[in-house]
């Protein structure tokens, strides 16, 4: 049976088990060495580590399958997988951006890349004359996040991807929300994936990675060339840890969109909440497109809250969710994006998106739902 015919579930409970020939191990086995003795024909398969290491191998060649291209890389962070497609570019290449882009993402192009003389536009990549209107002769990347950082805002994949081949651009997609298990961009068109995959796919808060997968071989082996140049590639253990979260990813998943989606509904309806922002939630022509190209919703909520409430206090009344940045763990995180992860974005630019100060984001996570309503009400009625 070709495991090209196997539901996602089991190639995540499959994930790494057969990354030992020699003696079998079900667990992908750690090899936490630098080097790698060789005979006198030269070197072998491995020479060094920041090249290639079993273990960050196992989980790589995972990652390609499940997301549906021909090769990836994994990093020491998702925004090191993000340096690393921005290293792909060269001096006087243009970058169109979603407007709303996760600060870091930000920060990275306009405090680094732009010394290296690459110019950068932010664009509404729902609006797609906007988009086409931002496109010059030497665009080379087209950057997105659908849903949105945190105003979970749903752009066309597939015809954002056409638009950029139109002008010879690599589209990229940062599919950290959803995950291949939802979304898949590569099957909508988009060149490159992108995750932090600190967040769902490892799933419990206690790794730091990154990800790129690629749809063409050639484009891949040049994300490696520069991960095995620059070097800031994921050790063995944590390669090991991202394996061991990804098997439990679909049962998670699963568990935090049902309670995403009913404390959507439950915020939706509070008198102390002014805004919900859900992709199962709002505009009915945005809810079609992410219905069209995503299986479902996820379990990031944003909302906000009204004038008179101070979102600090508000925080400190949780007590079953709790008050940090990152996202997709097990626990439930609810983070301020106005004064953390979008910080970087000038105030001026952050209130015309919608980045205000009432604004919260809401990684939901594995506990009952019933508790999690409970507390957020608490907050919200106090």
């Amino acid at each position: 049976m070709s495991t090209h015919a196997w539901h996602q579930e089991t190639l995540l409970t499959q994930v790494g088990i057969h990354a030992d020939p020699t003696y079998g191990s079900v667990s992908s086995p750690i090899y936490p060495t630098v080097t790698y003795q060789h005979g006198p024909e030269g070197l072998g398969t491995f020479d060094y580590s920041r090249t290639d290491n079993p273990t960050r191998t196992a989980l790589a060649e995972a990652l390609t399958v499940l997301e549906g291209g021909t090769g990836s890389s994994v990093f020491s962070s998702g925004m090191a997988a993000i340096q690393a497609v921005a290293a792909s570019l060269k001096q006087g290449d243009h970058v169109v951006l979603t407007e709303d882009v996760y600060g870091g993402t930000y920060r990275l192009f306009e405090d680094t890349f732009t010394k290296f003389g690459i110019s950068t536009t932010y664009v509404n990549t729902r609006n797609l004359p906007a988009l086409r209107a931002a496109m010059r002769p030497n665009t080379q990347l087209v950057f997105i996040e659908s849903p949105s950082n945190p105003l979970l805002q749903v752009s066309d994949i597939r015809a954002i991807a056409g638009i950029a081949h139109e002008y010879g651009a690599v589209m990229a997609v940062d599919n950290t929300f959803m995950t291949f298990l939802r979304q898949r961009p590569i099957e909508l068109g988009a060149d490159l994936v992108i995750y932090s995959a600190t967040k769902y796919l490892s799933g419990h808060n206690d790794v730091l990675s990154g990800a790129v997968i690629a749809r063409e071989p050639q484009v891949a082996e040049h994300i490696a060339t520069i991960a095995n140049a620059c070097g800031g590639v994921l050790s063995p253990m944590d390669s090991w840890l991202v394996m061991r979260g990804l098997k439990t990813l679909a049962l998670r998943l699963n568990q935090q969109e049902s309670n995403a989606r009913q404390i959507a509904q439950f915020l939706d309806k509070h008198p102390n909440v002014a805004a919900v922002y859900y992709p199962e939630l709002g505009v009915k022509k945005d809810i079609a497109l992410h219905q069209q190209q995503a299986t479902g919703p996820g379990a990031m909520v944003s909302f906000q809250l009204p004038a008179h409430m101070d979102p600090g206090v508000f925080s400190s009344r949780l007590q079953c969710v709790l008050p940090a940045v990152s996202l997709g763990g097990v626990e439930s995180l609810i983070t301020h994006p106005y004064s953390e992860t979008h910080r970087e974005l000038p105030e001026a630019i952050r209130m015309a998106l919608g980045i205000r100060p009432g604004l919260m984001r809401l990684s939901v996570g594995i506990e009952h739902v019933d508790d999690l309503v409970r507390d957020l009400d608490a907050a919200l009625s106090r």
